[in-house]
Formats: C-alpha cells, sequence, structure tokens
C-alpha cells in the first residue's frame, strides 16, 4: 500500500472498545466451506481463484466484529448477509441502472416476504430467501421493516453512485458523503442491533433526531475511513467518482495526499459529534439504559471495522478483489 495512504489510516483513531464474537473462527469455516464452496458454489463453481478471494475476505470476522456478544445462531443470519453485501457489491458496480433496480426490487421482494421462489431470477435468491427464513426467527415485523429500509439506503447508494460513474463526473463532497453513506451498506447492520441485544427499542427511540444522527455519524466515519483505504482499489477499477477523497482531490484540486488528509479531518468533526451526543443523550425515561448500551454497539462496529479491514488483501493490495469480467459473468 503507498506510505502515504498507510501513514494517514495510522492517524484515523475511535475512543471506543473492541470485542469480537468468539464464534468468529466456527463462522468463517461455514461460511468458506458451506456457503462458498456448497451452496452458493454454482456462482463461481470453476474459478476457485475468486472463492478464495471471498474467502480471503473473512466476511465472518467482519461480521463477528460487529457483533461480537450475539450467539452463534443470531450471528449466522448476520454473516450470511455480510457474504450476500460483498457478492452484491461487486455486481452492481458494473450494472447498467435497469440491472441494479431488477436485482433491488427482487431482493427487497423477498426479506419482505412478497415474492416466492419462483417469482424471482436473480442469482442470489436462494441467499436471500434463507436469510429471511433466519432472520424472522428473531425479528418482529417492526425490526424487519427498518432492516428492509436500511438496504433501501444501499440500493438508493449504488443508483446515485452508477449515475455518477456513467457521466464520468464527480458530484460534491458533501453528496458524495450522502451517497458513501448509503452505499457502504452499513444501516442494515445497524438495524440488526436489535438482533444482537435482543431489546427491540421502540419506534418514537428509532426515529428519534439523535438516534438517526448517530447512526449517520458512525456510517461517515467508517465511509471516510473506508474511502482513504480504498483510493487506490478503486482508482483500478474505475470507481473514483463515487470515492469521496478523490472527490474532495477533484472539487478542491488538490494532491492526493492533501485530500486524503482532509477526509481525515471530516471524520474528525464527525467523530467529535458522536462523542458529544453520547455524552449527551436526551432523556428516554425507562428506556435510558437501553439506549445507552444501543449507542454503545453502535460505536463499537468503528474498531471493529479498522481493526479487521486492515488485514484483509481486498483493500490493501491490487490482488485481493475479484476480476469484473468474472463477477458480470457470475452474477449477470
Amino acid at each position: 500500500m503507498n506510505t502515504v495512504i498507510t501513514s494517514v489510516l495510522s492517524r484515523f483513531h475511535y475512543p471506543f472498545p473492541m470485542l469480537k464474537n468468539p464464534f468468529a473462527g466456527v463462522m468463517q469455516e461455514i461460511t468458506e466451506q458451506h456457503w462458498i464452496d456448497g451452496e452458493y458454489l454454482a456462482l463461481y463453481q470453476n474459478d476457485p481463484l475468486t472463492r478464495k478471494k471471498y474467502k480471503m475476505t473473512k466476511t465472518a470476522h467482519i461480521a463477528s466484529q460487529w457483533f461480537p456478544t450475539a450467539s452463534a445462531e443470531r450471528l449466522k443470519p448476520v454473516c450470511r448477509l455480510m457474504l450476500w453485501t460483498l457478492y452484491n457489491d461487486d455486481r452492481c458496480e458494473e450494472c447498467s441502472l435497469p440491472e441494479l433496480y431488477h436485482v433491488r426490487d427482487q431482493s427487497l421482494a423477498i426479506l419482505k416476504g412478497t415474492a416466492g421462489r419462483n417469482d424471482v431470477n436473480i442469482p442470489l435468491a436462494g441467499l436471500l430467501f434463507t436469510l429471511r427464513e433466519e432472520l424472522v426467527q428473531f425479528l418482529p415485523e417492526e425490526s424487519m421493516q427498518r432492516f428492509i429500509h436500511g438496504l433501501q439506503k444501499y440500493f438508493d447508494g449504488l443508483q446515485q453512485e452508477l449515475h455518477y460513474k456513467a457521466r464520468k463526473a464527480f458530484p460534491s463532497i458533501e453528496e458524495c458523503l450522502a451517497i458513501r453513506e448509503g452505499s457502504l451498506c452499513l444501516y442494515p447492520f445497524l438495524e440488526l442491533l436489535d438482533l444482537e441485544t435482543e431489546v427491540i427499542l421502540p419506534e418514537f427511540i428509532q426515529q428519534h433526531d439523535t438516534i438517526k444522527r448517530l447512526k449517520a455519524l458512525a456510517v461517515r466515519m467508517m465511509a471516510c475511513f473506508n474511502e482513504v483505504q480504498s483510493v487506490l482499489k478503486d482508482e483500478a477499477t474505475g470507481a473514483v467518482y463515487y470515492n469521496v477523497v478523490k472527490a474532495i482531490q477533484h472539487n478542491q484540486n488538490i494532491s492526493l495526499e492533501a485530500a486524503c488528509l482532509e477526509a481525515l479531518h471530516i471524520h474528525n468533526e464527525y467523530l467529535r459529534e458522536f462523542q458529544y451526543l453520547q455524552d449527551f443523550l436526551p432523556d428516554f425515561g425507562t428506556w435510558q439504559d437501553a439506549v445507552i448500551n444501543r449507542v454503545h454497539y453502535i460505536s463499537m462496529t468503528l474498531n471493529g471495522w479498522k481493526s479487521i479491514s486492515s488485514t484483509l488483501d481486498r483493500y490493501n493490495s491490487m490482488q485481493g478483489f475479484p476480476d469484473i469480467q468474472t463477477v458480470k459473468q457470475a452474477l449477470g
């Protein structure tokens, strides 16, 4: 990795605890042997190198950093979702808008329970049907709806990315941050914290401006870190038009190093606001302890992402992500 980028990445710090789920190893084994080489083998049946790259991304370990106290049975659907996110990200980076709408509509219909197995034709349909079956065992309808809404944000972000990529144009810095806030697909995981804490916060708390802002700040902080980390990968794949660092570089006409430092500055402003809101939460009455705990879990995703992603070839080398044409052929 470029020494400038490495230096900037070392300056991202979080004053929050970091835990890891003890079932990470077991779930990674299931991911590799039972899913990548088993249930979903048909996607890359004749391409062991691409399957190896997906295994090396350690999706179960990422999930285990974000859901450190979940039981094995509750962690399993999170790991399945993490693998889906990886497969789907790689496919949708190269699809057309009509293709994206098709994937979005069928994916959300499966998770809403409004589509049967004979109603859809996307390659990842089986994974999503199983995911829904696993999630509804633990989540009430209102939690599922929030989760699905988080996925809608993700697809909206992907749509905006394709818009700018097709036109080879950069959005403004703030618009780019808003796009990445959706397209990083972090909101669905934050909504699944109901699954881990086993406490379903009422809707008036979920929709409170402070709670919504804390989620947005956490997602944007991860976006800033991710954009610095993946800027060389995005340059190699033509995804520069929605990389925050490249948008900063373009809009401010500055060097790559200066743009990385500006992303760090933006990140640190978000961090200060997050800490302030965490320290001075509104009074939620009898729910106060549960809200404090939920914000605590949100904060742990930050160190968790930095810790695991810093070790992954997908984000730190030019050989760690699948070939674009291979993905299009498998998931087209």
